[in-house]
């Protein structure tokens, strides 16, 4: 196995399609070391689907963050809130705040939601008519996600642009500085609004304070409630926003398919895996490192390595998924790993699926003769090689 020269998630070919760099890498070898930055460090990427799997359950490849860089020299400077949530850490604190999530996401607690978020697109879309060209990240994909977690969170309406934008911050690959700052701008801003006390009038009171009591009854102080409540509005609206985005555009370009779920919308549901598989909204998972000497794939990863995996490779994986690179809405696709694997998979799964269907729901049954705007080609995505979404879908409704 040789190792790449160069970092090859950083070259600005990737961000636009990642899919060649990632077949490229498993066919060489589904588990390889690749340069990290340009300071000489090095990672493990995984991108075959047997060898994810594996890996996301292994408990040698700890998400303890603060453990791995705790004597290592870093000029970081990253709000604790937002470094050591639930997804940065292993058992029992991870245990500890899972406890606290899960139950916000159940399916009975989704399907209690569906009226809201029905509410919530339906008044983001009013305008919308035929013949009208809106941008679907700008106007329904990212206020939607963000309009549902503050309220479960009990954000103020007033302020939920700017977490939005703070958010969007907090993935912007290229400036670790901007990143840095949106973290403290959001830990300062949900620390406030956890200690505040706020008045029973106030309509978001009865959702702050059913957070506050599930923390307390789940054993959580208040800085790990601020984690939680932290990770919950970035990782809650961040990837649904690039979910949503992805799964319309990949129908765009597939438009057998979206006559097909325009036709018969009850398919909707059953598609949204394969619309997960086909172009994941986490290309690369956070954080890992290996504690200690391990095997994956066949491969020996040392102790102390960071290790990248890629549901985003994985999932385009032809041995988990025949034909990987074609879009088809009858291949049993739920085996894809865009919501992880293991104890670490995400618990607003449930949210982001109704989301998604609710308002896949709406833009195929109001508008089925929808187009792009511009080429396929001239869209730009986003620069952040965990995330994979687009920064606008220009489109004329129809």
């Amino acid at each position: 196995m040789t190792a790449p020269r160069q970092d090859p998630l950083r070259d600005p070919r990737f961000f636009a399609d990642p899919y060649p760099t990632y077949d490229r890498l498993r066919e060489s070898c589904p588990v390889q070391r690749i340069p990290t930055g340009s300071g000489g460090h090095h990672s493990y990427l995984i991108t075959g689907h047997a060898e994810a799997r594996e890996a996301f359950t292994d408990p040698r490849l700890s998400k303890d963050t603060a453990r791995f860089f705790a004597e290592r020299p870093s000029n970081r400077d990253l709000h604790p809130a937002v470094s050591r949530t639930m997804l940065a850490s292993d058992p029992p604190a991870h245990t500890r705040q899972r406890r606290v999530a899960t139950p916000l996401f159940t399916t009975g607690r989704v399907r209690a939601l569906r009226p809201f978020i029905t509410r919530v697109i339906e008044d983001l879309t009013a305008t919308w008519h035929p013949g009208k060209e809106i941008d679907l990240v700008a106007e329904l994909a990212v206020p939607l996600p963000v309009t549902v977690i503050c309220e479960l969170l009990g954000v103020p309406e007033a302020d939920r642009p700017t977490l939005a934008a703070w958010s969007h911050d907090l993935f912007d690959a290229t400036d670790t500085a901007r990143i840095d700052a949106a973290s403290h701008r959001i830990g300062d801003y949900l620390t406030r609004l956890l200690t505040t006390p706020r008045p029973t009038s106030d309509s978001h009171s009865d959702a702050l304070a059913a957070l506050l009591h599930a923390c307390e009854e789940g054993g959580l102080d208040r800085d790990e409630a601020v984690s939680l409540a932290a990770l919950l509005l970035v990782a809650g609206h961040e990837t649904t926003t690039h979910f949503l985005g992805n799964a319309v555009l990949a129908l765009l370009r597939h438009p057998e398919a979206f006559d097909r779920l325009r036709r018969d919308p009850e398919l909707i549901p059953g598609a949204l895996d394969e619309l997960l598989r086909y172009d994941s909204p986490v290309s690369v998972a956070t954080f890992r490192h290996s504690t200690e000497d391990l095997r994956v794939g066949g491969v020996d990863i040392p102790a102390g390595f960071p290790v990248l995996i890629a549901p985003g490779a994985a999932n385009r994986d032809p041995a988990a998924f025949p034909d990987p690179h074609r879009l088809d809405l009858d291949r049993d696709a739920g085996g894809h790993l865009s919501f992880g694997h293991g104890i670490h998979r995400c618990p607003g799964a449930p949210l982001a699926r109704a989301e998604a269907e609710i308002a896949l729901h709406t833009l195929l049954t109001r508008f089925p003769h929808t187009r792009l705007a511009i080429p396929a080609e001239s869209l730009t995505w986003r620069r952040t090689r965990l995330t994979r979404g687009l920064a606008a879908l220009p489109l004329v409704l129809g």
